[in-house]
């Protein structure tokens, strides 16, 4: 079996992992960011095998200006989409804020 047979590439930017919808960057980023051992990760998405999340860590190591860069437009790309939708929230989340100030102003 080869590294690549354990991911659905579906896009330059979007690498799944075989047989769920979780991204590769999922695992990294608990893995790099979160300090959390594959073993940790296996137990927080259980619907991964342990070698799933080994096979991440090692798809990583061996394309990791590629994967590190891929990781850096996602971490973007969530904080764009994060200023977003507090400039422009849902209408759920505009009355929600509404009850609060109005709560707030009660008390």
């Amino acid at each position: 079996m080869q590294l690549e047979d354990y991911f659905n590439i579906l896009a330059p930017n979007d690498i799944r992992l075989k047989g769920s919808r979780i991204g590769i960057e999922t695992i990294l980023y608990e893995y790099i960011y979160r300090a959390r051992t594959p073993e940790e990760i296996a137990k927080i998405y259980t619907t991964l095998s342990l070698e799933q999340v080994y096979a991440t860590i090692l798809y990583y190591l061996h394309n990791q200006e590629t994967v590190s860069n891929y990781i850096e437009d996602w971490l973007e790309w969530g904080q764009k989409m994060r200023q977003e939708q507090r400039r422009n929230p849902s209408p759920v989340v505009s009355k929600l804020m509404q009850l609060k100030a109005e709560s707030e102003a009660i008390n």
